[in-house]
């Protein structure tokens, strides 16, 4: 039971852990560093990470933030593992697990000082396989996963376009939506595709 549910059960655990996180923030935003308590439309998942909040007070909330995030890529890993048992393409199975495992690595590594550099990895990791399987959806019949996946690569490069454009007005909502739909979409192709769907895949 364990083992068939693992990745549902790592993620309800790190949404738990990134709960109390958001409960425990001091406060401050880059908009304002005067306010109290964490905002879902004005602070970045990021800002739980630092050893002060935004508004100078302690952070309590920082170890429960990693906690959570250091758990989701373990579970993003294993459903990338089961992903590429599922897809008959040989080169792709082997991209998917080890950029899965290599998404584990870097995520770890966002605690170092580089932990720019390290988020900007191992994000492209995890949105490589996500549009690696998106291009292997779109050969089967799995026409409501086709939307689906379609629907998240589009919300993802429409967050990069945001970031890019320095646009920090609705780059903190959108970070928090792709987070949500990406997760969504994991469960959903978790416990809701099987390897005969793949079957005609090439």
């Amino acid at each position: 039971m364990m083992k068939k549910h693992a990745v549902l059960i790592g993620v309800v655990i790190g949404l738990i852990l990134m709960g109390v996180a958001i409960g425990l923030y001091p406060g401050g935003t880059m908009f304002d560093e005067t306010t109290v308590g964490f905002s879902w439309s004005r602070n970045f998942i990021s800002n739980l990470f630092g050893a002060r909040a935004l508004n100078g007070a302690p952070n309590p909330a920082m170890i429960w933030a990693y906690a959570g995030m250091l758990l989701f890529p373990c579970c993003y890993a294993l459903f990338f593992v089961h992903m590429a048992g599922k897809i008959p393409v040989k080169n792709a199975g082997i991209i998917l697990k080890y950029l899965g495992l290599a998404n584990v690595v870097f995520t770890f590594l966002t605690v170092t000082r580089y932990h720019d550099l390290m988020l900007i990895i191992s994000t492209s990791l995890f949105w490589t396989c996500i549009v690696i399987i998106t291009v292997y959806i779109l050969k089967t019949k799995l026409h409501w996963f086709k939307f689906l996946c379609i629907i998240c690569v589009l919300l993802f490069y429409y967050g990069v376009y945001l970031w890019g454009t320095s646009n920090w007005d609705l780059l903190p909502t959108i970070q928090k939506v792709n987070f949500a739909t990406s997760t969504l979409l994991i469960l959903a192709l978790e416990y809701f595709t099987k390897a005969e769907d793949f079957a005609n895949v090439h």
